[in-house]
């Protein structure tokens, strides 16, 4: 039995750094929990007219992290927070390829600014700065090592998340200052930090249509595995 075909977005810098012009990235890890889960990753290019092209080869789509956000104007708000930073070809791309992929109900699993684009697509919005509107926020933004937990979030009974991970928490790593901010119709919340903050979203009904806001492609836990495998597993069905 061949391997699924999963596809994995990359995230673009500017130049410096690796290369004197513009480059494209991705941890070596994204790719590598892939093969551990079974599946056969290839990297996406930011290319928006051929997200078609690019949906006809894959089985499975994962819509990366990154430093950046989603433009707020796309989920309808007035005003942009300060801290907001935005890659525009980039977001353009995964919007193409996160619609693409809805209307062939191929199995996504986004990853933290991924999970927020994919609650975006689903029409939610996003909490723009957690230590602006959460109170008493966690450190979203860990201080410590991303290849080590940061904080513990509750798996919602009754989720396709929990049936995945088969636990009602699970530590985790944790990157992020934006996150989804409510629970628009056909979409579920599966898990909450501590202080409320959503962790988790999933459309029920779909082969699999999973967002997180951590990094499971750390694989630091046997709930990240779990959730790598139901993906690659579904993308193969």
């Amino acid at each position: 039995m061949s391997s699924p075909v999963i596809g994995i977005t990359l995230d673009a810098e500017e130049p410096g750094g690796y290369s004197k012009f513009p480059w494209l990235a991705l941890r070596e890890n994204y790719p590598c929990a892939v093969v551990h889960a079974g599946g056969l990753p290839v990297l996406l290019p930011h290319e928006p007219e051929q997200a078609d092209r690019y949906l006809d080869l894959l089985d499975g789509l994962i819509i990366s992290g990154g430093n950046f956000d989603v433009d707020p104007a796309l989920f309808g708000a007035a005003a942009r927070h300060p801290t907001v930073k935005t890659k525009d070809r980039r977001t353009a791309f995964e919007l193409a390829l996160t619609r693409g992929a809805l209307a062939r109900d191929l199995p996504i699993l986004g990853i933290c600014g991924g999970e927020q684009l994919l609650h975006v697509v689903l029409g939610g919005t996003l909490i723009q700065h957690i230590p602006d509107e959460v109170a008493d926020a966690l450190a979203h933004e860990q201080p410590n090592p991303r290849d080590e937990p940061g904080h513990e979030v509750a798996i919602l009974p009754g989720t396709r998340l929990r049936a995945i991970v088969g636990a009602d928490r699970l530590a985790v790593n944790s990157a992020h200052h934006q996150a989804a901010k409510d629970e628009p119709d056909g979409l579920v919340v599966n898990a909450r930090a501590p202080d409320g903050v959503i962790e988790g979203i999933e459309a029920p009904g779909r082969r699999f249509c999973v967002g997180v806001q951590w990094h499971p492609e750390f694989e630091i836990s046997a709930g990240d595995r779990a959730l790598l495998a139901a993906f690659v597993t579904a993308a193969a069905g």
